[in-house]
């Protein structure tokens, strides 16, 4: 009957627009966890430029400290005249 074909084309199309509805959740869903996942990535990235920054001024830091108790230890070492001329 016509009726029949009506419904028969109603449910049809609620299958398709469910379909629709269903693949637009899981790209939205895609979407969401990728921009998780490369801003989790970006953040790990700059924490370990940071780190690697802190443990390079750390380490200039320890070498200028070397330099100066050497040249403390050259100063002592000499008698008080001489590095009076320096």
């Amino acid at each position: 009957s016509h009726e029949a074909e009506v419904l028969k084309q109603l449910a049809e199309k609620r299958e398709h627009e469910k379909e629709v509805l269903q693949k637009a959740i899981e790209e939205n869903n895609n979407f969401s966890k990728m921009a998780e996942e490369k801003l989790t990535h970006k953040m790990e990235a700059n924490k370990e430029n940071r780190e690697a920054q802190m443990a390079a001024k750390l380490e200039r830091l320890r070498e200028k400290d070397k330099h100066i108790e050497e040249v403390r230890k050259n100063k002592e070492g000499k008698d008080p005249g001489e590095a009076e001329t320096n």
